[in-house]
């Protein structure tokens, strides 16, 4: 695909089976399930958390860099999207008290891996 998925212009970039409309993230040239060729389509980026685990130890540099205030413990998630895709995601929650399997998240394309945040009320799925 010319688009990088990640790139914060492109917004959460997949792409759509032409044969067997399955959806894939990232975008793929062909169809992981039949070999069709795919077109690019955005994901709309919203969605429910699958899973989730806390990285309590810094992960290896490249391509990891360290923040300027030094490593600090992070959650991590699957984000089941509306698309039926699954996203792994940095979870930006203030409190990992508040994580629930199944709680509403938005997920977004940045620098790096993809991120996601509860959704704000009137930004869910229509």
């Amino acid at each position: 695909m010319a688009t990088d998925p990640r790139s914060p212009a492109a917004g959460l970039q997949g792409s759509r089976c032409s044969g067997c409309a399955v959806t894939v993230y990232p975008a793929e040239d062909a169809c992981p399930r039949c070999g069709e060729s795919a077109d690019p389509a955005a994901l709309q980026g919203t969605g429910t958390l699958w899973t989730w685990t806390v990285q309590r130890y810094a992960p290896k540099s490249p391509p990891y860099q360290t923040p300027p205030g030094g490593f600090a413990p992070f959650a991590l998630g699957y984000v089941e999207l509306a698309e039926g895709v699954r996203v792994a995601a940095v979870l930006d929650l203030d409190d990992l008290g508040d994580i629930r399997i199944g709680m509403p998240l938005t997920v977004t394309a940045g620098p790096g891996v993809p991120r996601a945040r509860p959704t704000a009320r009137g930004e869910e799925a229509t």
